[in-house]
C-alpha cells in the first residue's frame, strides 16, 4: 500500500495552479474539467510519478471553518519536503510568498510555514540526514 493522493483545499484552482507550478515549482500531472471545477492534480518535478497533490475546490461547507481554525492556531494543511530549506526560503520570499515561520531547527530537521495565497498555510521541512 502507497499513498498515492493527497488534497488540498484551495479558493481559486487557477490560482493554486499558477501558485503551486510557477512559484513553487510543482507540475501539472492531470487537468480535466469536472463541471465548473477541474480535477487538478500536481506533482514533484523531480518524482513525476510520485504523490499527487489534489488542488481541490473549497466550495464544500465543512471547508470554510475546518481552515480557518487551522489558520487561527498557525497549523499547516500541508507539508511540502525540500533537500535544502535556507536557499528555498530565500528563493520563495524573493518571489513575494509570505512566510508566517522562518526556518527553524526543530531537532529532526529545519521547518518553516508560508501562506499559499489560496487559503492555507503550508509547511517545507528539511529532513535532517546526518546520523
Amino acid at each position: 500500500m502507497r499513498i498515492a493522493l493527497a488534497s488540498i483545499f484551495v479558493d481559486d484552482q487557477r490560482a493554486a495552479r499558477a501558485f503551486y507550478t510557477e512559484v513553487l515549482g510543482l507540475v501539472v500531472k492531470n487537468e480535466v474539467p469536472v463541471g465548473d471545477d477541474l480535477w487538478l492534480t500536481v506533482v514533484s518535478r523531480d518524482d513525476p510519478e510520485g504523490t499527487e497533490l489534489l488542488l481541490e475546490p473549497s466550495g464544500h461547507p465543512a471547508v470554510g471553518p475546518y481552515r480557518a481554525a487551522l489558520r487561527a492556531d498557525g497549523i499547516p494543511l500541508a507539508q511540502l519536503e525540500v533537500a535544502d530549506l535556507a536557499s528555498e526560503h530565500e528563493r520563495l520570499r524573493a518571489a513575494g510568498v509570505v512566510f508566517t515561520q522562518d526556518p527553524v531547527d526543530i531537532g529532526s530537521g529545519l521547518l518553516a510555514v508560508f501562506d499559499d495565497t489560496c487559503g492555507n498555510l503550508v509547511q517545507l521541512f528539511e529532513p535532517r540526514r546526518d546520523g
